[in-house]
């Protein structure tokens, strides 16, 4: 790994301001009100000033999402500081609501133009997305709005400083949770119950913060003219291709073509680790009785692994994650204090986005860093479109972009992997997890429509639907009689609930293409490649069908189609 350079040509050119001042500080709203003013006034006698009057609003609409940005990665990558949390919470509550009234009046404006309808056919999406915008606007609800944008942050704070005590070091839950890959059967319980423990100790607050996260959505739906958040989060969320009754058919397809899967290799399990009863600590140890996988040391050398992996694939690829670590827009390491989860930010100014994630040396860190390696191809991949609202992807997309990446990288982990049994034991636990993680989506969606559809519902209502809905999705082989608490709590990881409601159905549609894009990558990988990559230049300029056909795949999520797509997992699981 000698040969790994740190300066990458990928490097896409940052765009030049034409409209706003580059010495503008865009912490200030009084140095930015100008701006907002002058493209309010202006007179738009052409199809030519329509077109500049839209670039100078791409410019300003770039350099400040780009700001937030850098302010919202700064929270999360210490969430002890408290200055970086009081700069977010600061700008979401006293600009942001400011900008969302010219937003507001941009929009409308837009739609008033008798111009627009000569703009080319990319905008069309964008112009039914405005109409959406419009549709869903009201004034009363911008306070309500940046309330909520900092009440669903303390989650991340909650979350982030959750630790436990494990051989008398203090770590991370997601540090902790690599113990579940212990042989010691005695140990992954103590580690196990410790984990569930320090939740539960959360579980009231936790509780308390999502009751108010669920009472403000509400009275944002209602006061928009709907009847409930969840019908105002479709148009909100421009669900143009798609209903709540498709989702309910996902549901469906998922319990009856995978969770029969899922619970027949569950059930495999319990027989090769030759136990009496399969408890939640046992699904994550090798069933061979060797070691858990360990593809790296540090968050440096993951980086280094992964250039050499991409390489593999695809030469841009490779440059794509050069750029990154050139430019230090890496955060991998799981610490104190940081933020849950991972996140790839685009940063639509410069074009080189940002990647975050709790890395811990597990396996899983591979997979995750392959998906968020997938979500920055994407965005260096659109940066040159025209209008920045042509680079804010559906996240169907953007979840292809990222579920296909980690697929078509397990071709290539002998980069991660010099021997060919810890091969083939990670391709088999990565296999496994796409299976698996199937039921999880759909239980977590089926979830978010009860919640929402349930209105003014109490904790113990939403606990009882919770194991309802939870008990269609999961495998009987699995025994909660000693953890049933924690069943009961495990809704709470899930910080989509929290922080992106109704963001998480996406990731199924998306985890169904990517599949198809590796079987298609396994086929043909140079034509497989080139679709993967005219799809993602397309960004947000055509419908998610269409962006789906030009990857050479279908957008479906019948019960047909998913009993192919598993089919196939199958068989792959079987070679290995």
């Amino acid at each position: 790994m000698s040969g790994i350079q740190t300066t990458s040509t990928a490097v896409p050119e940052k765009n030049s301001r034409h409209f706003l001042a580059v010495a503008t500080d865009i912490n200030s709203w009084e140095a930015l009100k100008p701006f907002y003013e002058g493209l309010k006034s202006r007179d738009i006698q052409s199809l030519e000033d329509l077109k500049n009057w839209l670039g100078d609003l791409s410019e300003l609409d770039a350099a400040v999402s780009e700001h937030v940005g850098w302010l919202y990665i700064r929270m999360t990558c210490n969430t002890q500081d408290k200055d970086a949390s009081e700069a977010y919470t600061r700008f979401v509550s006293d600009v942001q609501p400011k900008i969302a009234e010219f937003d507001d009046e941009f929009n409308r404006k837009l739609l008033g133009n008798k111009f627009k309808g000569e703009l080319s056919s990319g905008y069309q999406i964008h112009l039914a997305s405005i109409q959406n915008q419009v549709r869903i606007f009201r004034k009363e609800n911008i306070p309500l709005i940046a309330e909520l944008t900092v009440s669903e942050q303390k989650y991340g704070e909650i979350a982030g400083d959750m630790t436990v005590e494990v051989h008398g070091k203090t770590l991370t839950l997601q540090q902790a949770a690599n113990f579940l890959k212990q042989q010691d059967r005695e140990l992954r319980e103590e580690v196990y119950f410790k984990i569930c423990n320090r939740r539960l100790l959360d579980r009231e607050k936790l509780d308390v913060l999502f009751n108010e996260l669920l009472l403000l959505r509400d009275k944002i739906s209602r006061n928009a003219g709907f009847d409930n958040y969840r019908d105002y989060k479709f148009v909100e969320l421009d669900r143009f291709d798609y209903t709540p009754a498709d989702c309910a058919d996902f549901h469906n397809s998922v319990q009856k073509q995978i969770v029969p899967i899922v619970d027949a290799m569950l059930r495999k399990r319990k027989e090769e680790l030759k136990l009496e009863t399969l408890n939640p600590w046992d699904l994550d140890v090798d069933t061979s009785g060797k070691p858990e996988l360990k593809a790296f040391k540090t968050g440096h050398e993951l980086t280094l692994k992964t250039i050499e992996c991409f390489y593999a694939i695809d030469n841009y690829f490779g440059k794509v994650v050069e750029a990154l670590h050139s430019l230090h827009h890496l955060d991998l390491d799981s610490r104190i204090g940081k933020a849950p989860g991972g996140y790839n930010y685009p940063l639509y100014e410069t074009g080189v986005p940002f990647i975050f994630m709790n890395s811990s040396g597990s396996m899983q860190d591979v997979v995750t860093m392959a998906h968020e390696g997938g979500h920055a191809i994407h965005s260096m991949l659109t940066h040159g479109l025209e209008f920045v609202c042509f680079k804010e992807l559906p996240s169907e997309v953007a979840e292809l972009a990222s579920m296909s990446m980690e697929l078509i990288s397990m071709e290539h982990w002998s980069n991660y992997f010099d021997n060919e049994d810890d091969l083939r034991r990670a391709k088999r636990e990565q296999l496994e997890g796409v299976l698996e993680a199937l039921p999880w989506i759909a239980c977590i969606d089926k979830f978010q429509h009860w919640l929402y559809l349930h209105p003014g519902h109490s904790t113990e209502e939403r606990t009882n639907a919770w194991k309802e809905i939870y008990g269609s999705f999961s495998s009987p082989a699995i025994s909660w009689s000693r953890a049933e608490q924690a069943r009961e709590a495990i809704w709470q990881k899930q910080l989509h609930l929290f922080e992106v409601p109704f963001y998480y159905v996406e990731y199924g549609m998306a985890q169904l293409g990517a599949i198809a894009v590796w079987r298609n990558y396994k086929k043909d990988p140079k034509l497989a490649i080139q679709q993967y990559k005219d799809a993602l230049s397309l960004g947000s300029t055509v419908s998610i069908p269409e962006v789906y056909k030009t990857a050479g795949i279908r957008f479906d999520f019948s019960e047909n189609y998913i009993r192919e797509l598993a089919d196939f997992v199958k068989s792959e699981l079987e070679k290995v």
